[in-house]
């Protein structure tokens, strides 16, 4: 069965998609400085699942461009919304098959990684994760709003089976 952290990640990954549904790549790549542009946080949100999950949890590197484009602290840029979108794909389905994997036991592992300032468990690397997909999900819809942009998203949507409360 799903952890019930994992689940919750995946219902805000869903969450995230409903909010971008329909938005171009021009629309996408449009930047309202300070903030990033919708397609770099994109690439972010896959920088981040691609170092927690990937990175730092199996030693591999799904998308080690990032870094360099869309990481944090990194200038501003507005890559193409397709390769960002195929990037996130890529990087989830190798996050999940992580993810899916662990136990109750698992998210109290502490992961030691040279640029973290002090080691976080899976757990809360978890919920560090899903509180920065919302982060930009508001950001994003604040952008699709300047755009212009009607009809959007008001609310959380409905919750799946596995996203509501369980004990564990």
């Amino acid at each position: 069965m799903t952890h019930p952290l994992v689940a919750q990640l995946q219902f805000t990954r869903s969450e995230w998609l409903r909010a971008l549904d329909g938005l171009t790549d021009e629309d996408a790549r449009r930047r309202f400085p300070p903030m990033n542009c919708i397609s770099w946080m994109v690439g972010h949100l896959a920088w981040q699942e691609n170092r927690y999950w990937l990175r730092m949890a199996q030693g591999k590197d799904l998308a080690p461009q990032l870094d360099d484009l869309v990481g944090y602290g990194r200038p501003g840029s507005t890559p193409p919304l397709e390769g960002m979108w195929l990037t996130w794909q890529k990087v989830m389905e190798g996050a999940n098959l992580y993810l899916e994997g662990l136990n109750e036991e698992d998210f109290g592992i502490h992961y030691q990684w040279k640029d973290l300032t002090v080691p976080e468990s899976i757990g809360t690397l978890l919920q560090r994760v899903i509180y920065h997909y919302w982060f930009h999900t508001g950001e994003a819809m604040a952008i699709r709003q300047l755009l212009g942009h009607n009809d959007l998203p008001e609310f959380v949507g409905s919750f799946p089976k596995d996203a509501h409360y369980r004990v564990w």
